[in-house]
């Protein structure tokens, strides 16, 4: 099923996508459970094994062109993300001049909520720069809380599967060795256009991603191609901090990316990108120049 975070007539609400003989529709959830604000509520909750039956019980509501996206996960406590987390990401700033060796561990910087963007929206380059470059990433939303979580026991604290593109303001993030400045802008952080619940991806399972900037494949891959993989991920970010529902791991960008090209190429405005992952979906960002 498929969950996502929207607007509509000036209201923040969440829900599920329905294919219907007349298209695509909405089943406003936020609206029909409203002891469940927001879907972070609602994976906390525990309720996602009763998301289709909720759906159905609540009916379309609103076509989905109609309304418009959030980021699937509005407030996540935290956004933890992966760095060169595949081998093609990893050479490739390698022989852009960087010296970077192959971690033993996971490595990873924290995203803040405000830094995300949603389906659709703008991706925003702010004025100090003009190395605002593209990561095609998969996204896994986190729906139970734990602490010290094995490998073989990450994938039943996975909600679901989503789309992020971790746009990346590339001289910031090289200010100092941590990166976090970079990547830490308003408005760059895209993530959508919804969750597919866990249950419709078999844990493990390779899926392709593609980015594209203005209809040209940038980044191609598919997700076994990661150095480490979304169990070791989720066991590594545990043994540090809690993770609770709503939590999102961005689990790392393949090669493919502006800044290594000789010479470098970044988004300007109006350029569109789009990331897509197999059995997930489209995320699309226009990009603006910050006002």
């Amino acid at each position: 099923m498929k969950l996502l975070s929207f607007e509509h007539a000036g209201r923040a609400s969440w829900g599920a996508v329905l294919t219907t003989p007349t298209g695509d529709q909405v089943a406003d959830l936020g609206r029909y459970l409203p002891q469940y604000p927001t879907l972070q509520a609602y994976i906390a909750a525990g309720r996602l094994d009763q998301a289709a039956a909720d759906a159905a019980a609540a009916g379309p509501s609103l076509p989905l062109a109609a309304i418009r996206y959030l980021p699937v996960i509005t407030q996540p406590e935290k956004i933890v993300c992966a760095i060169r987390n595949y081998h093609d990401h990893h050479r490739e700033v390698v022989a852009a001049g960087l010296d970077r060796e192959l971690s033993a561990h996971p490595p990873i910087f924290l995203r803040v909520w405000r830094s995300q963007t949603a389906h659709e929206g703008p991706i925003v380059r702010p004025h100090c720069s003009d190395s605002l470059d593209w990561e095609g990433e998969l996204a896994v939303i986190i729906g139970k809380e734990g602490r010290n979580i094995s490998e073989a026991q990450a994938h039943a604290h996975i909600a679901g599967y989503s789309i992020y593109n971790d746009a990346s303001i590339r001289e910031w993030q090289f200010h100092a060795k941590a990166i976090a400045a970079g990547k830490n802008f308003e408005s760059t952080g895209a993530f959508g256009p919804w969750m597919v619940t866990a249950d419709e991806i078999a844990p493990d399972r390779p899926l392709a991603l593609q980015t594209r900037l203005n209809g040209e494949v940038m980044q191609r891959t598919r997700t076994d191609n990661m150095i480490f993989s979304v169990a070791q991920q989720i066991a590594y970010a545990s043994t540090i901090f809690t993770l609770v529902p709503g939590d999102v791991i961005v689990t790392g960008t393949p090669g493919g990316v502006g800044w290594s090209k000789k010479p470098p190429r970044f988004m300007v405005p109006g350029d569109v990108v789009e990331v897509e992952i197999e059995a997930i979906g489209v995320l699309r960002n226009t990009i603006v120049q910050a006002d």
